[in-house]
């Protein structure tokens, strides 16, 4: 997973695979998951991240919630 943090957008990019973007679903207002052909999740876009980020229904959770902590990211389980 590849990490890209915009401090002045106040968001994060997760990338997961270099797959071929097909489609995107938001979550809610703040959190984007993009699609392959296949459905396979690709990345995980984050926004308004400086108030902390719920983390309910991002695919591979634990491991997001690693690489916010280690960015000093507040996770809302």
């Amino acid at each position: 997973m590849k990490l890209r943090y915009d401090k002045k957008a106040d968001a994060i990019y997760i990338l997961i695979s270099d797959n071929p973007y097909s489609y995107g679903k938001d979550l809610d207002e703040e959190r984007r998951i993009d699609f392959d052909i296949d459905g396979n999740p690709i990345g995980v876009e984050l926004l308004c991240v400086s108030t902390g980020i719920i983390t309910d229904d991002l695919p591979f959770r634990a491991e997001i919630e690693r690489i916010l902590g280690d960015k000093g990211i507040k996770v809302y389980a």
